[in-house]
């Protein structure tokens, strides 16, 4: 089982070298990139070309690009959405657009797996089909070919929206059939829905990623594990029921003590998950899990 951070741990600020040597002075292996461009600009292929520098400079592995939802974020602040199942063809094809361009950095490191949402919060859809299921259904194909072209694996992840329920995305999943399209478990996104549990038995074997993080059930506080209200037991013992051996992908925010201290509690947190996994997977969790902890 392996861990991964995502770069949500900076995702208010320009991403700079610096952060990933953080990351990777911390024993980080596995990162995902958020693709918002204030925070990495995907839109210029020299910021996209010292990406890669930086991630083969440090040793450190992309595993996924979280593909954009907005314009912008400064402090948790959001600009404008992207929606990519909006009945507005020239705002699904922007949101395509812009998803297909972050696309680009797997032309230069290797990418196993793009998360896309599917349209936005309900909280967050205003206007007349702004999360339309034909639309999104339309643009997740459009994706899924460009990512095919790089051996990537587009994952749908569940949102606080009733077009992005896990029965939605399971749905979605199974009606279009694409061979590289499956699921991403938000955790947290799951306990402000109907529970994580429900989720991984839901998505079953469509689940190929994860964003693993923690709240209390009333907001999205991206917390680490083990600091809300998330029963990480049960949940552990749901992945090893439907069989997820893939990467368990940390996306907290910097909390108390920046992000050296948050840093510092996503590798306890880390350390307890594995306990919880091993327990639970009855001894199959190998050798490379014990590299986990030791890490």
């Amino acid at each position: 089982m392996r861990f991964g951070v995502s770069t949500q741990l900076y995702h208010g600020q320009r991403l700079v070298r610096s952060h990933l040597d953080e990351l990777a002075a911390a024993g980080v292996d596995t990162v995902e990139l958020v693709a918002t461009r204030t925070h990495m600009d995907y839109h210029d292929a020299g910021a996209r070309a010292e990406f890669a520098g930086w991630l083969r400079e440090t040793g450190l592995r992309l595993h996924s690009i979280h593909a954009p939802v907005t314009e912008s974020v400064a402090g948790r602040q959001w600009g404008s959405a992207f929606t990519n199942a909006s009945a507005h063809d020239a705002d699904r094809q922007r949101a395509v657009d812009e998803t297909l361009l972050a696309l680009e950095i797997a032309t230069l490191v290797p990418v196993q797996v793009l998360v896309l949402h599917v349209g936005l919060p309900d909280s967050m859809a205003t206007g007349h089909r702004a999360n339309d299921r034909d639309a999104a259904c339309r643009s997740i194909e459009a994706i899924a070919a460009a990512a095919a072209t790089h051996g990537v694996r587009v994952a749908l992840e569940n949102i606080p929206a009733a077009l992005s329920t896990p029965e939605s995305i399971a749905s979605i999943i199974e009606d279009l059939g694409l061979p590289n399209v499956g699921a991403c478990l938000d955790a947290g996104h799951a306990h402000l829905m109907a529970g994580v549990p429900d989720a991984i038995e839901v998505f079953g074997d469509m689940l190929v990623a994860t964003h693993i993080h923690d709240n209390h059930g009333t907001r999205d506080d991206h917390l680490p594990p083990y600091e809300g209200s998330i029963a990480w037991p049960t949940a552990c013992g749901a992945l090893q029921k439907v069989g997820y051996g893939g990467v368990l992908m940390l996306e907290v925010a910097p909390a108390g003590g920046g992000t050296a201290g948050t840093l510092d509690r996503i590798g306890r947190a880390r350390a307890r998950l594995l306990s919880e996994l091993s327990a639970d997977w009855s001894g199959q969790v190998t050798a490379s899990a014990d590299a986990e902890l030791a890490g």
